[in-house]
């Protein structure tokens, strides 16, 4: 057995022992075994084990400069190191397609790793400054951001991360391929996601008003793959008196130049990315008396320049920058405009139908960094378990461990493969190659995975931070980030309440055809998996809930509104989590077995069944099936 050097007090081990030297659980461990181990015990420890062991008798001088006792959980190429996204490409992109776009995401990978991260760790550490005035009294009204911050408009720009989209290299697919590139890059940007959802929202507004000649200019800046002519574009919609509310809440006026330009007043209370060089924005035109027409119908939309040629601000005036929970990479203003020149872009009145546009695509990016947030998260955990050791092996041979992130690995490929049918679809619409069908299936499917990935992702970044124990809540692993800029994906481009009131806008506006969109593509994937016998569970629990879900629509169809509207957010909990088993049922593993994932997701619910032969939902055979869709494939 192994005895503590003579010259240790008991206080000294008291200290040894409370854990003031060394890790809790460590601790735990030491302190059950009464600081023993037993040669067999000591062979099948790791390393790692051993060091802690050995350390023991270094004296106390030596361990103070000794470094702390676990390993740095790291990432590589994040697309080669994404079995599932590779096997979604491999099973929907025509082949020529895939093997160019294959060879690009392995370079982007390599960029994330060697380049870009880098620069997302410089860009939080030195998060926007604003100089309100200058050494000699001057206004400036200069928001200051770092050099990494620049750099990250510079990449998104040789990346053509707005530029893919538009350029339709791939036809409908080329959609799905930008939306692929964001996913990569999202978890490294630094928060420059952001900046590039209102940009990709802002071409997607000028595409769908034809590209007037006026905007030509704007547009070709939006997509440039030239980092001296690319531009970011702002939103500017929100304002003092509400943020989803924009029909009651839109104060700023417009006054009409002589020109045919307009002079626009009013407090821009939330503005993103207030350092872009342009931006789209509401505001109600006033009529020779000066008066404004009130609700959505008196809203337009207007385009802007943030600065002119001169560098000079278009008479605005920054009031301050906010102090955010997340997102603090990114300058978010108060902005007092004070006859800013812009144009009118849409018709007189239609600004809330011309910005409808610019909300899909913000959502959707919106999506894209829930589903991204929270496969990094994952990724860093699961190679926090082949390294961790507690109680005597790694955390990875812990079945409960294991079993925590086998959950949360089911959660992240549903929300990838709900993300993946949203850009699908959005590519089949752009290219005119979407049916009726398609179309009213995207349009329910957008708030749906919005809102509920948006609260999936703060859920599992909870879960993963936990996955490390104390290391999880420290500042300088990088962890908290991460924490703190999903909370804002289920409030940034409308809550959950709002949306899942949008889910019931969309059922009434279609008559009911969304809904019956939604189910006959729900029952065609199912029919489609039927004859796999594996997934039988799944399925039939993912009928037994579409038929609950008819059940009670047929229900409340002859209900008050009031009844509806109370479930709401759990009606569109409901059609997120049936989609997603749908489109669980209708993929294999990497392994080309048949998929863990279905059965997982559908038994999420289940209470504790009982072990018959290790299948029941806690014996044996559920751990190894845990450890097989966490750590099975050597590339998962």
């Amino acid at each position: 057995s192994y005895r503590l050097p003579s010259w240790r007090s008991s206080a000294t081990c008291k200290l040894w022992q409370s854990g003031h030297f060394l890790p809790r659980d460590r601790c735990q461990m030491l302190s059950v075994k009464r600081i023993s181990t037993t040669v067999g015990q000591e062979q099948q420890a790791s390393m790692q084990e051993k060091q802690v062991l050995e350390d023991l008798e270094m004296p106390l001088a030596r361990r103070e400069a000794e470094t702390l006792f676990q390993e740095q959980p790291e990432t590589g190429n994040q697309y080669l190191e994404d079995t599932l996204l590779r096997s979604y490409l491999k099973t929907h992109l025509p082949p020529k397609v895939l093997g160019e776009v294959h060879q690009d995401l392995e370079r982007f990978g390599n960029r994330l790793m060697t380049e870009i991260q880098p620069l997302s760790w410089e860009c939080e550490r030195n998060p926007p400054v604003f100089q309100q005035y200058d050494a000699w009294g001057q206004r400036v009204d200069h928001i200051h951001t770092c050099s990494a911050w620049k750099r990250m408009k510079e990449i998104s720009a040789e990346e053509g991360l707005i530029a893919e989209a538009y350029e339709r290299r791939y036809s409908n697919w080329s959609r799905l391929y930008q939306a692929v590139k964001l996913y990569l890059f999202s978890s490294s940007s630094g928060g420059f996601s952001c900046p590039l959802a209102m940009t990709d929202g802002a071409a997607k507004v000028i595409e769908s008003l034809s590209i007037p000649g006026s905007l030509k200019n704007a547009f070709d800046h939006l997509l440039s793959r030239d980092p001296k002519k690319f531009w970011t574009s702002g939103q500017w919609m929100t304002e003092r008196r509400g943020g989803s509310d924009v029909a009651n809440g839109t104060e700023t006026v417009a006054r009409k130049q002589p020109d045919g330009t307009y002079c626009l007043y009013g407090f821009k209370w939330f503005t993103s990315a207030a350092d872009s060089d342009m931006t789209l924005t509401l505001a109600r035109i006033a009529d020779a008396e000066g008066q404004c027409t009130q609700g959505s119908k008196g809203l337009s939309l207007f385009f802007l320049r943030v600065r002119d040629e001169e560098g000079k601000l278009n008479s605005i005036q920054v009031q301050r920058l906010k102090d955010k929970l997340g997102t603090r990479q990114m300058a978010t203003a108060e902005l007092w405009l004070q006859g800013a020149r812009a144009e009118l872009i849409s018709a007189e009145g239609r600004g809330v139908a011309a910005i409808s546009n610019m909300l899909n695509i913000t959502r959707i990016h919106n999506v894209i960094g829930a589903v991204a947030s929270m496969r990094r998260m994952i990724t860093l955990s699961r190679d926090y378990a082949r390294k961790r050791v507690a109680f005597g092996k790694l955390l990875k041979d812990h079945p409960l461990h294991v079993q925590t992130i086998a959950r949360m690995e089911v959660q992240v490929r549903g929300a990838f493969l709900l993300l993946m049918e949203i850009v699908r679809l959005l590519g089949l619409a752009e290219t005119n190659l979407a049916s009726e069908q398609d179309q009213l299936l995207l349009r329910l499917l957008v708030p749906i995975a919005k809102l509920y990935t948006g609260k999936q992702a703060s859920a599992v970044a909870l879960e993963a931070m936990e996955s490390f124990g104390g290391q999880g809540y420290m500042e300088d692993t990088g962890l908290p980030v991460i924490l703190r800029d999903t909370l804002v994906l289920s409030i940034w481009e409308g809550t959950t309440n709002i949306l899942s009131l949008d889910v019931l806008r969309s059922l009434a506006k279609s008559q009911g055809q969304v809904m019956a969109a939604f189910l006959s593509t729900v029952q065609k994937k199912l029919e489609l998996a039927s004859g796999t016998e594996e997934l039988s569970p799944a399925l039939q629990r993912t009928r037994g809930a579409v038929e609950s879900l008819r059940q009670f629509m047929e229900a409340a169809s002859s209900e008050q509104a009031l009844t509806m509207e109370l479930a709401a957010r759990d009606f569109s909990y409901s059609l997120a989590r049936i989609y997603t088993g749908r489109a669980k049922t209708a993929i294999t593993e990497p392994w080309n077995g048949p998929s863990l994932c279905p059965c997982r997701w559908c038994n999420q619910e289940l209470c504790p069944v009982a072990v018959e032969s290790g299948s029941g939902s806690y014996g044996g055979g559920a751990a190894l099936r845990d450890s097989a869709l966490v750590f099975g494939n050597s590339r998962l």
